[in-house]
């Protein structure tokens, strides 16, 4: 039996400040010079991008500003996932979820046009991964100086970019930083001067990441914006995230393991010829099942949209385990959990693998939280005991084109299974270290339910479901101990993304105090704040990539 490890929350859920310092200073050398070096740097820099067909998510929130506070709140969503062609230009092909080729998803998307325009396409997200894919140049734009700046750790030049008069529509208008070492633009913040058959802007702030020497990447973009009153159009506010990763599909990884030098041992080699090494049928039938569940999940993670094993599953694995020791459990095989890429809250499980999405990790407000989404996925293991389709233990079977993953896995429950897994949960929380601590948890999901119709698109699983809803950890929290908690964090919350590497790990960030009551933001869309690096600094502060967000209470 292995032994009972607690976590604590103060360690394990944090978030990262990430304040730029502005240190001004004067520019570097001429500025037709640096204007140059920049202008050059881009036209590389984009060469580079269309080398890679990174995984593209947008995620858009429709909101209302309440009159009370002036707070934005949820009132409608979208959820686009797709895998980037940029050696195409600015082409992405969707990964739709079952049933999205449907008639009523295509007569919705339709609809979802005319109510607000061509922004709301993914190609209109993507293209600001760029400024100005043809012609970032001092024949059509202006650039003026403004300072020195740091963002992270890296020392930025600051300029005022607007195109000329006689540039032509479609130019980009707004604030850029340059790095000082190669001249690479790491952010742009701003909008497109209207478009080729309408004067809407579309404003947006860009950033990108280092992974390596002259190696940034687009990763992530926020996009906020009341959309102008037009004929047919509605005016409508939104704001928006874009996430990119899946740069490297985990292809470095494997040519890393392939270039190892392997040194035998030194040891005689023993003869196992005489002992028990044969499996008997039921064993045989065990592992076909096992490497049936095992080639789904490498086939996610190849693919991009399950994270590698790392920092986050060794939380969870944790938490498992406590759920484990004190319900005197001994599973066998072991129970592992793995993240699911996508910012939609979902989970669900693959035999002995228990699989929560980055979404749903982001905005859990503590470890009691954790615990409960973990224990109804165990509950699953425990009562259903559901098989996957052993067709997939046949290699051949997984060579599908991505666009199709989604279809050929989904793994939504019954209503029967969910009710006895919902009660297993209940069982399993009940005599957890977590059983006084699950007020929170009952918070959570009833907020959750709550904003249900407001954000449907984000409790719409890709992969798994969203019956988490459903679960209840009977603890109430009175009101006024309910009003001083944060129940659910804002999307990005915990996890920072590494979009080369497609490595998550948690935030790591000092608190911010006393939160006020429009600050909470569940389940809502934020900025995104980078502590930037460079790949190789011998900083202390190297690995910390992420988005600037707040502990949990």
């Amino acid at each position: 039996m292995r032994a009972l490890k607690y976590l604590f929350l103060a360690l394990v859920f944090y978030s990262a400040p990430l304040a730029a310092q502005v240190q001004p200073a004067a520019p570097m050398g001429m500025l037709d010079q640096v204007v140059s070096k920049v202008t050059s740097r881009e036209k590389q820099e984009m060469q580079m991008i269309r080398k890679h067909s990174p995984l593209v998510e947008t995620y858009i929130q429709k909101v209302r500003i309440t009159e009370n506070d002036g707070s934005w709140v949820p009132d409608g969503d979208h959820y686009f996932i797709g895998r980037a062609e940029f050696g195409k230009g600015l082409d992405v092909k969707s990964l739709p979820a079952p049933g999205d080729d449907s008639l009523r998803h295509v007569l919705s998307t339709l609809t979802n046009l005319f109510d607000f325009g061509t922004e709301f396409l993914p190609q209109g997200f993507l293209q600001m991964v760029y400024l100005d894919s043809n012609g970032l140049d001092t024949q059509n734009y202006n650039f003026d100086y403004v300072r020195r700046e740091f963002l992270g750790e890296v020392r930025t030049l600051v300029f005022d970019v607007t195109p000329k008069k006689k540039a032509g529509k479609g130019r980009f208008i707004g604030r850029i930083w340059v790095e000082d070492q190669d001249y690479t633009i790491v952010r742009f913040n701003g909008s497109f001067s209207g478009h080729e058959y309408s004067s809407l802007k579309f404003h947006f702030d860009s950033w990108r990441v280092n992974a390596g020497p002259n190696l940034w990447l687009p990763a992530f973009i926020y996009s906020e914006e009341k959309t102008a009153t037009v004929p047919l159009l509605r005016s409508q506010t939104f704001k928006a995230q874009t996430r990119l990763w899946g740069y490297d599909v985990g292809q470095s990884r494997k040519e890393e393991e392939l270039s190892q030098v392997l040194v035998e041992s030194t040891t005689p080699v023993i003869d196992q010829s005489k002992t028990n090494n044969d499996l008997s049928p039921v064993q045989e039938q065990r592992a076909w099942v096992d490497q049936a569940d095992d080639n789904i999940i490498e086939r996610l993670e190849r693919s991009g949209l399950v994270a590698p094993k790392g920092e986050i599953d060794k939380v969870l694995n944790t938490v498992v385990n406590n759920l484990e020791v004190t319900n005197n459990l001994d599973i066998e095989p072991e129970i592992q959990c793995r993240i699911l890429m996508t910012s939609t809250i979902e989970s669900f499980s693959l035999g002995h693998t228990l699989v929560l999405s980055r979404g749903l990790v982001d905005v859990l407000p503590d470890e009691a939280s954790l615990a409960a989404m973990l224990a109804k996925e165990m509950g699953y293991v425990l009562t259903t005991r559901k098989r996957v389709d052993t067709r997939m233990a046949f290699y051949d079977r997984l060579k599908f084109d991505d666009r199709k993953i989604f279809s050929h896995f989904d793994f939504e429950r019954k209503p029967e299974e969910d009710a006895a897994a919902t009660a297993k949960a209940s069982e399993l929380l009940k005599n957890s270290p977590y059983k006084d601590q699950l007020g929170v948890a009952e918070m959570f999901i009833s907020e959750l339910v709550d904003r249900a119709r407001q954000i449907p698109n984000l409790i719409s699983p890709r992969v798994g479901d969203a019956s988490l809803i459903k679960l209840s950890v009977a603890s109430k929290t009175g009101e006024g101990e309910s009003a001083r908690h944060i129940v659910a964090l804002p999307l990005g919350g915990r996890v920072k993304l590494d979009p080369w590497s497609d490595t998550l790990t948690l935030l790591k960030a000092q608190a911010v105090g006393t939160v006020a009551d429009r600050e909470k933001m569940p389940f809502e869309v934020t900025p995104f704040m980078l502590y930037l690096t460079r790949v190789g600094s011998e900083s202390p502060k190297a690995s910390q990539l992420g988005v600037n967000s707040y502990s949990g209470n």
